[in-house]
């Protein structure tokens, strides 16, 4: 089994034993569950948006522990404060050492839409981001089929949620639907783990023109930033970079003034 593999395998256990401790039913009773939530693709296409989405995690698969011990509290306001379009929050536990109370309270501490970074497979795991206050979900190309990407991504937009469907390869073009606002392009291989930061600019021409361009993984630099840009890209799905420095947040702000005073004198 690869990576990917074993995260699936292991969410079929967990998503089972969730519906056995909370209904459906139960999760339309939190808090969260009723509220409007601010829309990505808002946020994305705002004028002076750096499109940036901000992520917080602790670890990850081919990494190990980036930041084991982060606080969303510690974090999460920084990243806002910073002028992020977006917040990225993991939610799986045992590849990337997050929780759902994670998103949550980043929600409770800031304005921003935000993507429940999960490895989604079933319906109920619709229903719990919309409980826990996501504004979007991502969907895994690599982990669905046709019919269930589309019965996930319909739900998502019938509670009020926006998506974000990753994609790795021309081959899960065709499983885009008329519910997906976003399109991430991964360059990372989520069997092998490896990056190859070109993967984007490949992809990025062969999109629907009403989905919103998302380049996720291998952003290390503002070079790399313009270059992304300059293709057509409007989203930037950052984690590792700001979450390996001792400072997420202040690293962010660093990160996104940089991208301010570049774009703003090649204009």
């Amino acid at each position: 089994m690869n990576i990917l593999d074993k995260i699936v395998a292991r969410k079929k256990e967990e998503v089972a034993a969730a519906q056995e401790m909370v209904s459906v039913k139960e999760l339309k009773y939190y808090r969260h569950y009723n509220e409007q939530v601010p829309l990505f693709t808002e946020h994305l296409l705002a004028e002076n948006s750096t499109g940036i989405i901000s992520e917080f995690k602790r670890k990850s698969p081919s990494k190990g522990d980036i930041n084991g011990k982060a606080v969303v509290d510690d974090i999460i306001p920084g990243y806002a404060a910073a002028g992020v379009s977006g917040i990225s929050i993991l939610t799986d536990h045992d590849f990337f050492g997050g929780c759902n109370e994670d998103l949550t309270r980043g929600r409770e501490l800031c304005k921003l839409p935000i993507i429940r970074k999960e490895f989604i497979i079933d319906p109920y795991q619709v229903y719990e981001a919309k409980a826990i206050g996501a504004s979007a979900i991502l969907l895994i190309g690599a982990i669905l089929d046709k019919t269930l990407a589309l019965e996930l991504a319909a739900l998502a937009n019938a509670l009020g949620m926006q998506v974000l469907f990753e994609i790795h390869d021309e081959n899960e073009l065709e499983l885009l639907n008329s519910y997906v606002q976003m399109v991430g392009i991964n360059n990372r291989n989520l069997k092998t783990f490896e990056v190859d930061l070109e993967q984007s600019m490949r992809l990025a021409a062969q999109l629907p023109e009403e989905m919103i361009p998302i380049a996720e993984s291998g952003i290390g630099s503002v070079d790399d930033y313009l270059k992304l840009k300059n293709a057509g890209f409007k989203g930037f799905l950052m984690g590792e970079y700001f979450m390996k420095q001792s400072d997420p947040a202040g690293a962010c702000l660093e990160f996104s003034q940089e991208v301010k005073q570049r774009t703003t004198k090649s204009v």
